[in-house]
């Protein structure tokens, strides 16, 4: 991407892409402070009160997150062509890939903690995540061949192409939540991991397992969040401390234009395929997670928590993500991007605003409704019935019926299914 993104991510309608949709109580908590939760004053009866339907509300800043990550997410796409001729882009592209991923994976990992490996999960698992990567990972190639006149372009389910990477690296990292939630120490796990993989170029481009293995630590410390460390790096005094950092940290990107390898930023290469020493691979995913870190928790802090005219547009930032890269690329295939006009600095701030605007509207509901039968399917064909699914919604259609007649009506049933064993075995016995 980081889409997620959604994580990344995902609509309101699909809980697999930020899995498992916002949890409503979590709204109110987020500006109010820990000692003065409405469940410490005397006589307020709220905690007595059944909690609400998770998914029954969204929170505004995590769909704020979302939307103003997957804008930085195409910015740096429509960057890339145009950076070669201007340091002060390539520095301001080294800046934003230092952050924009990691806060998507993040945010990623944190709605990724209910996963459970359950069969509901799994299926939206593969609704809105496993089919989305193969169908956009065949669709991107054929998409090259006719609009690039390149048919010699190959279409491999295993090499991730462009920004399907994140589909791929998502399914397995949701696939391995309940082992990092049983480990004792995950995130320092995470990183040993990411560092063994920098300096193993024998993994190959296989799903792209580099950035798997690399991004992986920011995935597992999302996991390991919770609603209170989003209320910290919200205070205000981070909120303040955020604009020196940013600062100091666009000045020593201008300055590592031509001194770093902008290759490190992807993850996707091991040290020794990057030209480097191989202990340069432990020591730059140590840096780069410290940086990255550092410079999300700064977005985090300016990102608004209340609603605001793109919160709605944060559920739909997995269409943003996966459809964005169609226009750029097939603006870079139809050569746009070699316009002189466009390397200058007015040019540059057109396209900027060009992709903008083009993402904004790709995340709208419109938009949704029309590829939701791609990104979101529902596919109840493809699976076997849940009979505790269905048993329960078989109560929910008789509202007439009191949940201790209910009881009773079970109990007797098992009874009846005791009884009927016990005739069974008895017969066995006396055969």
């Amino acid at each position: 991407m980081f889409h997620a993104a959604s994580s990344l991510v995902p609509s309101s309608r699909s809980p697999q892409n930020q899995n498992d949709q916002h949890n409503g109580r979590q709204d109110d908590r987020h500006d109010r402070s820990p000692g003065r939760s409405g469940a410490d004053r005397p006589g307020d009866r709220s905690a007595e009160r059944p909690a609400p339907r998770p998914g029954a509300q969204r929170d505004a800043f995590f769909d704020n997150a979302k939307y103003l990550a997957i804008v930085l997410v195409a910015l740096g796409h429509a960057w890339e062509p145009l950076k070669g001729d201007s340091r002060v882009l390539q520095a301001a592209y080294m800046f934003v890939y230092t952050f924009h991923m990691p806060a998507f994976i993040v945010i990623s990992g944190y709605f990724s903690r209910s996963f459970d490996g359950s069969p509901g999960r799994l299926k939206r698992l593969i609704t809105g995540v496993a089919v989305p990567y193969v169908v956009f990972e065949t669709a991107y190639p054929v998409f090259r061949r006719y609009v690039d006149h390149l048919p010699t372009q190959d279409i491999s389910l295993l090499d991730p192409w462009y920004l399907t990477w994140f589909l791929c690296a998502l399914f397995i990292w949701r696939l391995t939540t309940p082992v990092w939630k049983l480990v004792r120490h995950p995130l320092p796990l995470a990183l040993g991991v990411a560092m063994l993989a920098s300096v193993t170029p024998a993994i190959g481009d296989d799903l792209d397992l580099q950035r798997v293995l690399q991004f992986l630590p920011f995935f597992v410390l999302g996991l390991c969040l919770e609603p209170r460390h989003f209320r910290l790096v919200r205070r205000r005094s981070v909120r303040i401390a955020a604009v020196p950092v940013f600062a100091l940290a666009l000045a020593f990107s201008w300055w590592a234009v031509p001194r770093m390898n902008g290759g490190w930023l992807y993850h996707r290469d091991s040290a020794q395929e990057l030209g480097a020493p191989w202990w340069a691979g432990p020591v730059m995913q140590l840096a780069l997670f410290g940086c990255s870190l550092l410079l999300t928790v700064c977005f985090f802090s300016w990102v608004p928590g209340r609603r605001t005219w793109f919160t709605a547009l944060g559920a739909g930032t997995l269409y943003g993500y996966l459809l964005h890269g169609f226009l750029i690329k097939g603006a870079d295939y139809r050569g746009l991007f070699d316009q002189p006009a466009l390397h200058r600095p007015l040019g540059v701030m057109a396209v900027s605003l060009a992709v903008a605007v083009a993402v904004t509207l790709l995340c709208t509901p419109p938009v949704r409704r029309v590829f939701r039968f791609v990104i979101e399917p529902k596919m109840a064909w493809a699976f076997r019935p849940d009979v505790a699914e269905l048993a329960r919604e078989r109560a929910r259609q008789q509202p007439g019926r009191e949940p201790q007649e209910q009881g009773q009506e079970q109990g007797h049933g098992t009874k009846q299914g005791a009884e009927s064993e016990r005739r069974e075995r008895v017969g066995v016995q006396e055969r």
